[in-house]
């Protein structure tokens, strides 16, 4: 059977396009693509804890999502710094990282010298989620709220103290800014982790620390720690009885741990939005959002833009409790 005119014209057309598809460049064929392999993940810590459960959980979705394999590759080393120089540098398009209030909005303001330029090597994708950090007490010291608790501080300048897992740590910096914000002197003892600090808060040789969520409800539920705040805007569902520092006479408060998902700078803006899409939606299927109700970790999923903001934000709360500290990495 031989083709009509109309036909040949129709395959014509079809042959000149692909033709012209072909002959795009590699790099914008690859762009449009993207992903065309696994993507990895990187997680700047240790596994174990928060940003290890939000990596794995988020991923898990997002390959569904993305159908790409996504897979998580724990890079720990210097607070951060050492993933994050990793993936600074990385051009295969295919590598991401783990955002945080560390590496993101810490680390510029105690290391003289790190291996990344945040507006330089990197671009937002999406919050994440965020974890509350909670403020603790041992039930011992005569304080069932925040409100008594610093007036105790400051009827106590100096007497009190309180745990963290090591200068520059999340504990060390909540306590720093609730101490900025209340103007109380209370005496910071660092440690080398959360374990140990957390033992001797248990054992009463400290008198409070701050520590996120999942690390110490069943604690709080034996009534071997007490909770007298959260760091959250709400109160958080696992401790609905407990209120906010916001609540207790400091309106704006806000101290949560949070995980973002970036990407070197070199990926494509396409591929940026694509990722951004995905990530938002996989912190909100039920999968996840059941996963990080587990651990009391909120998800949130934002765009880049917004997630931009909220980092320059956040840099611009801890610039100046860094500065009044004088916090040193260890």
């Amino acid at each position: 059977m031989t083709s009509s005119p109309i036909d040949r014209r129709a395959l014509l057309r079809l042959g000149t396009a692909a033709a012209g598809a072909l002959a795009l460049p590699a790099s914008l064929r690859a762009q449009s693509a993207w992903p065309n392999k696994a993507i990895r993940f990187v997680v700047p810590f240790a596994p174990g804890g928060s940003s290890e459960i939000i990596a794995r959980a988020t991923a898990a979705e997002m390959q569904k999502i993305l159908g790409q394999s996504v897979f998580v590759d724990n890079r720990p080393g210097g607070a951060g710094n050492v993933a994050m120089g990793e993936v600074a540098r990385a051009d295969d398009q295919h590598t991401i990282i783990l955002g945080h209030i560390g590496t993101m909005a810490v680390n510029p303001y105690i290391f003289d010298k790190l291996p990344y330029d945040l507006a330089r090597d990197f671009r937002p994708v999406s919050l994440l989620a965020k974890v509350p950090s909670l403020y603790l007490v041992h039930p011992d010291l005569p304080v069932r709220n925040m409100t008594e608790f610093i007036a105790h501080a400051k009827k106590n300048p100096g007497r009190l103290n309180y745990g963290s897992a090591g200068n520059g740590s999340a504990g060390h910096l909540a306590m720093e800014y609730l101490k900025m914000t209340s103007n109380t002197f209370i005496t910071h003892v660092p440690y080398r982790g959360t374990g140990p600090m957390l033992t001797d808060l248990i054992a009463g040789r400290l008198d409070a620390a701050s520590i996120g969520a999942a690390a110490v409800l069943q604690f709080i539920r034996a009534g071997k720690l007490r909770c007298i705040a959260t760091g959250t805007t709400q109160r958080i569902a696992q401790l609905p009885d407990v209120p906010t520092v916001a609540e207790q006479g400091f309106p704006g408060f806000e101290m949560t741990q949070w995980y973002g998902l970036n990407a070197p700078a070199n990926l494509p803006q396409p591929a940026i939005d694509r990722l951004a899409a995905a990530a938002a939606k996989a912190v909100r299927e039920p999968a996840t959002l059941e996963r990080l109700a587990h651990d009391a970790a909120i998800a949130v999923g934002s765009s880049s833009a917004d997630y931009a903001k909220f980092i320059e934000a956040e840099q611009k709360r801890w610039k100046p409790v860094i500065a009044r500290a004088k916090i040193k990495p260890d």
